[in-house]
Order: structure tokens, then C-alpha cells, then sequence
């Protein structure tokens, strides 16, 4: 850009500053703003369009068209060019717009004189939020520098709409961050919580936007980069050694701090009349408009990597750090974009929700929030840049939605809900000592999942009768280094201290797919589910498998032991671990420690193909658990991370509650009638576990808060009629026998 260009739209800017101080209402503002930008620019027209809600745009001020079409003309995303600018997040410029692509013509508007067109997004940091836009009688291509300058003024518009500079009556012009939203994710971890919000990583607010002097703000910039370099470099020096994959991402920060391209463009929006802080969002902005369109999994990384730079570039500007002085509110509900497990255990249980931007069913942080019993929402798009901290907020894990700052009629509707359940755990308190035993004398045992010390006390409060499934890996995961063996046996002896007797199962590492250790090399493959992982590393890895082992065994200090071996597919792979606990247990005979009284050495169905096993298999297995959430994606190839085919296949589905039934005739065969249960989501939903329950499991291992509800249910039922109801629904045709079943129990009601 020319210096005579720079100095134009420093002036503008300057212009523009004058404006936005005087003490003016948001209207009045507004058409100030058009006016100076149609004079400044030399064109006939200008016009602000805002967002009235997340598909109609509003025209809220222009100069040159038609006044009384303001607040009246209405567009939706995508609609004329207006609106395809809104929606693509890309700059529209044309001679002749009539026989632009997308042409609308607003009659109201008075704008039929006009041929050329150019219209510019308002957004922030990825958020659209109006588009500007300039036209004249004159058919011209407007050009770089004038459609730059466009560019850095729609920044500027953008972050003053933030700031409220433009408050109106009209929807389009009210207060940001003040009206109620509705967030639909997904469903990572049920329960309902209401609280105020906690963001993970405090928004940075930029207070002023135009540069009084671009020399001094070239100086801030440089000495800000200086400083976010060292500070990489440090990073860098201090992770030296250690896990790859972050070093790598070091690598990206280093390379993009370094980059001369990513300065040279700051550098130019600062002498286009920007302060520093502007000019790196600005292109903070333009990276997560880019990562909004990029479908490479690498380049979205990439910008990522840049976006997550600019932050702390921001941070070190504006001083606006991680501790912004807030109070952590009594009651949190935790909001950010991603969260790693170690940093989700730093919060506790005192969190009373989670939600996230990204995040999947089975990643680290949903693995977490599970064992703490936190409701967690993923998928919640935008809710980092729309939330502040202490807003009002509710969160609904069942359903995936989130209500933030709530009207009335959703609070009472959701505080209802809430007190319903509460009264439903004052119901299941009265059972808890009492045996799941239906009403024709068939007893199943409720066992509960865990993975933590902290899920011990739920051992006693929920009734569970042992602990099905204890995670292993969550101290592996929440690691930066391998865990030594001594600190593992020391944490598994206090689970079993604090088990006060009761059995508790250890699954052994089960890691890969969504599960990868920081310190382990991560492994590039086209499908994780399907590839490296569980049993099959500890196979390939047996000095690992070994260390654990004999951490669980040294842990049982002569006390029974049972351990479980995950995803394991064939009778050979049973067969190799086993032969690696002999080895383990043989060390530890040298070593003169005590084994265990009695051990049982037992594996997860978790593939169709081990229901198929030969019947040697199941008749050496010391016990079996089912892993509904495994089979069932493999049962039904669909990917339990895809919202798209994830739902689209019940687990009451005839076929698969057939093959259950096979794996339960194929125990009961055997002589010694091997133990079956059955682990995962389903287990801990009351008509799944009752259907399950009528196919002949006896055992169940579900999260501590779903034992009351599934042995109320179980209390009042009578497995055979609802054996009977299902057989029937077969015998039909029927591809599911839910609606058979709540037939019966509405019936029964």
C-alpha cells in the first residue's frame, strides 16, 4: 500500500475515533459512521448491516439509500449479495452488481441507480457480525486499497459493536453477551446442572481499537513478539526430550513467531491506522475464518497453532493474563474450547458443569468428567465468544443443549426438572441397601465404573455392590511421564483399601484410538477405533503390560485380585496376556512379595468376533464383560464419535439383543457357567438395563448415579413377562423392541 493510502485510511480512522468518543446515542452514531464513510470513500451509498439474529441480517444505517427502509430491510444469510457476504465471510466487489451472482433487488431500499458494489464482512475472531458495504452510480471496481481500507474499518466496527458502542432498540442493535441463547452439542456426559460460567481462558477485550501514533504501536508490537519469542523458546527448551508430538507443536509456535509474513502483515494494519492489539486480532480473525473453511486436518491444526499464538500475543499486550481477577463463582460451570484431562482434575469435583467447543464421547476430558459424575456438553460452536464470566447458565447433559443466561420460562422449566430429579435420588436412597431383586425373585448385582480415587465414596452412597470396572488409564493419561511402578501399586491398594472388600475389577491400560498418551509417540492411522490399541499395544509394548501387572500385583498384597484384559478379539490374545501375568506373577515369586490369594483373569467382549470364539474360550476365561460401547459401533459399523450415525441404531435393536442372548447361552454352557456382565453406557439406562437384564445378564457396571434408577425399575418388574414382550416383538419383525417394552410398562403403571 502506498504511503498516500496509508495516511487516507489512518485518517478515516482518525475521523472515526472522533466519532465513536462523542457521547451520542447508538443511532446516531451509526449514521454518523456511514456518512463519514461515504464522504471518505467518495462513493454515493454506505451501509451497516448487523445480525438481528443468526440468520437475518438488518440494515441499521446507511447513507444514500432510501431512510425509511432502515430497520425495515431484512435479509437472510445467503441472500443477495448482502448476504452472500455474510455467509462466505469474503469480500463481494463488482462493477455491476445487477448481474452479480446472487443479485437482490430491494425495492424499498432506492438502490436500482446503483451499479458497483463492495461489501465487507464485520466479524470478530471468526464471528460474523454485520457486513458494511459501499455502492455508487459510477460502475467501478473498487480497488486493494480501498477495499483494505474498507477492511480495517469493518474491524474497527466490529469491535465497538462488542464493546456496545452501538446500542439500540431493535434486536439487531441490542446489547452483545446480554440476550438469552440456546447451544445444541452433544451428549458426553449426562446430568443436568445449573451455575455461572467459568471460562477456561478469559476473553481478551480490545478497548482501542485506532492507533493515536503507529510508531508507538510498531515499538508495543515488537517488543510484544519479542517476548512471546523468548517465551517459546523457553517452552521449547523446557519440553527437550520429551513427547514428540508437543515439541512438534513447539516447533509451530516458533515457526509462525519467526514468521515475516505474519509480522510484515501487523506491521501494515498498524500503519493503515490500527493500534497493536487490533492488528493481531485482525489477523487472528482472518486464521479462524480460514480454519472455518480449511477441511485438511493438518492446516486447521496449523492455523490452530496460529490462532492459539495470537492469543498470547494479546495477553501480553493488553496484560489481560489468566488471572483477570474474577472470583471462581460458588457454583462453576466450566466453559472453553478444549480441555486436557490434568487440567480438568486440577478443577475437581467442584465443578458443576462442563462445556466445550470440540471435545468428542470419548476423548480424555469426557473420560474425566465421567468419572467425577460432571454433566458435559460438547460440540457447543461459538459458546467461548458469546459467554462471559458469571453469566447465568444451565446445562443440559441428557439432551446436549445449554441455555445461557436464560429467560424465565426455561429457568423454571429447567429448575423443575432438576428438583424432579433430586426427589428421584431421595426415592433410590431408600433402596440403596436393598438387592436389585425383581418381582419374580431374579437378583442382579449393580456394580459401578470407575477410573479415580475420588470414585471410591460412591462405592457406599450409590449401593454398588463392587466396582465392574476400574479405568487405568486415567493415570496414565493425566501424566507427562511414564508412572513408576511403585506410584501405580500404591495408588491400586489404596482403590482396594478403600473398596473396604468389596471386588474390584482392573482393566489393564487401554489405550490408542481417541486415548493417547502425551509421552507416547502418536501413531498415524486411517481408522484409530479399528487400529493399535488396548491389548493390542500391550501385546507389542509387554514391558509395559509387565510394569502394570506387577503393580497390581503388589498392590493385592496377598489379597484376591481381579484383573481384565480390554479389546480383546481373538482366544490367541487371551491367551498371550495370560502368559504374560505368569510372567509377572514369577517376578514377583523371586522377588519374595506376596501374590494374590485368589486371582480371576478375566476380558471384555468388545468385538463381535470374540462372541464367536471357540468354546475352549470360554470355558478357560475366568470371567467376561460386555463393552457396550465398543460392540455396539462395531456390531453396527457406526462410528460412536459420528453424530450422524451414532443415534441412528438402538441398542434394543433386535439383531443386537440376539447376539447378546448368544453370548449368554454360550457362558451358561460352559461347566463352570462363566461370570457375564455387562459394562457401559446402557447398563446404566433403566429400560436398556431391564431389557438386558431379560436377556439373561445378572450382572451390570454402570457410573454410580445410575444404579438408583435402574434398580428402582429392576424392584418393580417382572423380567419373564418382559423376556415374553421381547420374544413376541421378535417373532414379529420388529426391528427394535423399545416401543414394545414401554408399551408393557405403561401398562403396568
Amino acid at each position: 500500500m502506498s504511503e498516500r493510502t496509508e495516511t487516507e485510511s489512518r485518517k478515516l480512522l482518525g475521523r472515526l475515533r472522533e466519532v465513536l468518543a462523542e457521547s451520542s446515542a447508538g443511532q446516531a452514531r451509526l449514521d454518523r459512521i456511514t456518512h463519514l464513510i461515504a464522504s471518505s470513500m467518495g462513493t454515493e451509498v454506505c451501509s451497516i448491516y448487523l445480525f438481528r439474529d443468526e440468520e437475518t441480517l438488518e440494515l441499521c444505517a446507511t447513507e444514500g439509500l432510501n431512510p425509511e427502509s432502515v430497520h425495515q430491510t431484512r435479509l437472510r444469510i445467503g441472500e443477495g449479495l448482502v448476504g452472500r457476504v455474510a455467509k462466505t465471510s469474503r469480500i463481494v466487489n463488482t462493477a455491476d452488481a445487477p448481474s452479480a451472482r446472487g443479485f437482490r433487488y430491494m425495492p424499498e431500499t432506492g438502490e436500482e441507480i446503483f451499479s458497483s458494489f463492495c461489501g465487507v464482512p464485520i466479524q470478530r475472531l471468526g464471528e460474523n457480525l454485520g457486513v458494511l458495504v459501499v455502492q455508487s452510480k459510477e460502475a467501478r471496481d473498487f480497488s486493494l486499497d480501498e477495499t483494505y481500507a474498507l477492511e480495517v474499518v469493518a474491524m474497527v466496527l466490529a469491535e465497538m459493536t462488542e464493546l456496545g458502542a452501538f446500542l439500540g432498540d431493535n434486536a439487531a442493535m441490542q446489547a452483545r453477551h446480554h440476550q438469552s441463547v440456546m447451544f445444541r452439542g452433544g451428549s458426553a456426559q449426562e446430568g443436568a446442572a445449573e451455575g455461572h460460567v467459568w471460562l477456561h481462558e478469559p476473553r481478551v477485550v480490545v478497548t482501542n481499537p485506532i492507533a493515536e501514533d503507529p510508531e508507538v504501536e510498531l515499538q508495543r508490537l515488537h517488543e510484544a513478539v519479542d517476548q512471546l519469542r523468548v517465551g517459546v523458546d523457553k517452552m521449547l527448551d523446557g519440553a527437550a526430550g520429551g513427547d514428540k508430538e508437543q515439541l512438534q507443536v513447539l516447533e509451530a509456535y516458533r515457526m509462525f513467531a519467526n514468521s515475516k509474513g505474519w509480522m510484515r502483515r501487523m506491521e501494515h494494519d498498524i500503519a493503515g491506522g490500527l493500534s497493536a492489539e487490533a492488528a493481531v486480532e485482525k489477523e487472528q480473525t482472518t486464521a479462524r475464518t480460514r480454519m472455518e473453511q480449511v477441511t485438511d486436518a493438518y492446516l486447521r491444526e496449523r492455523l490452530h497453532d496460529l490462532d492459539d499464538l495470537s492469543n498470547r500475543l494479546l495477553r501480553i499486550l493488553t496484560g489481560q493474563g489468566s488471572e483477570t481477577g474474577a472470583e471462581l463463582p460458588t457454583d462453576p460451570i466450566l466453559i472453553a474450547r478444549n480441555i486436557g484431562p490434568a487440567e480438568l482434575l486440577e478443577y475437581g469435583r467442584g465443578l458443576k458443569g462442563i462445556v466445550l467447543e470440540e471435545g468428542s464421547v470419548g476423548s480424555h476430558a469426557a473420560i474425566v468428567a465421567r468419572a467425577l459424575a460432571i454433566p458435559l456438553v460438547i460440540h457447543a460452536d461459538r459458546i467461548t465468544t458469546e459467554a462471559l464470566n458469571g453469566d447465568h447458565i444451565m446445562v443440559d447433559g441428557d439432551h446436549g443443549t445449554v441455555h445461557l443466561r436464560p429467560d424465565e420460562t426455561v429457568v423454571t422449566a429447567f429448575r423443575d426438572k432438576i428438583a424432579m430429579q433430586a426427589q428421584a435420588q431421595q426415592r433410590y436412597a431408600s433402596i440403596r441397601d436393598k438387592t436389585a431383586t425383581t418381582l419374580d425373585g431374579v437378583t442382579i448385582g449393580l456394580h459401578m465404573n470407575a477410573g479415580l480415587m475420588a470414585d471410591l465414596p460412591s462405592l457406599d452412597n450409590s449401593g454398588a455392590e463392587g466396582v465392574g470396572l476400574f479405568r487405568t488409564e486415567l493415570q496414565f493419561l493425566i501424566r507427562n511421564q511414564m508412572p513408576k511402578r511403585t506410584e501405580l501399586a500404591q495408588l491400586y491398594s489404596r482403590v482396594m483399601d478403600a473398596a473396604h472388600g468389596k471386588r474390584v475389577v482392573f482393566r489393564t491400560l487401554d489405550i490408542g484410538s481417541d486415548k493417547v498418551l502425551p509421552y507416547m509417540a502418536p501413531q498415524e492411522e486411517p481408522n484409530p477405533a479399528l487400529g493399535w490399541r488396548a491389548i493390542r499395544v500391550g501385546l507389542d509394548k509387554p514391558g509395559v503390560m509387565r510394569m502394570q501387572l506387577q503393580a497390581l500385583l503388589r498392590a493385592a498384597n496377598g489379597r484376591p485380585l481381579s484383573v481384565m484384559f480390554p479389546f480383546i478379539a481373538q482366544y490367541e490374545e487371551y491367551t498371550k496376556a495370560l502368559e504374560e501375568m505368569e510372567k509377572a506373577k514369577e517376578r514377583e515369586r523371586v522377588l519374595g512379595h506376596p501374590l494374590p490369594e485368589t486371582l480371576e483373569i478375566g476380558a471384555m467382549l468388545e468385538t463381535p468376533s470374540l462372541g464367536f470364539a471357540p468354546q475352549k474360550f470360554f470355558e478357560e476365561v475366568g470371567f467376561l464383560s460386555i463393552g457396550g460401547n465398543d460392540l455396539k459401533q462395531f456390531f453396527f459399523a457406526a462410528d460412536r464419535e459420528n453424530e450422524r450415525v451414532r443415534r441412528r441404531y438402538d441398542t434394543l435393536n433386535v439383531s443386537f439383543l440376539t447376539f447378546l442372548e448368544g453370548i449368554v447361552n454360550r457362558c451358561n454352557s460352559t461347566s463352570t457357567k462363566t461370570p457375564l456382565s455387562f459394562c457401559g453406557e446402557d447398563a446404566g439406562r433403566p429400560i436398556e438395563a431391564l431389557c438386558l437384564a431379560a436377556m439373561g445378564l445378572r450382572t451390570l457396571s454402570m457410573r454410580p448415579a445410575s444404579i438408583g434408577p435402574v434398580k428402582s425399575l429392576l424392584r418393580r418388574s417382572n423380567l419373564s413377562e418382559v423376556r415374553q414382550v421381547i420374544v413376541e416383538a421378535r417373532e414379529r419383525g420388529d426391528q427394535s423392541v423399545r416401543p414394545a417394552v414401554m408399551d408393557y410398562l405403561r401398562g403396568q403403571s
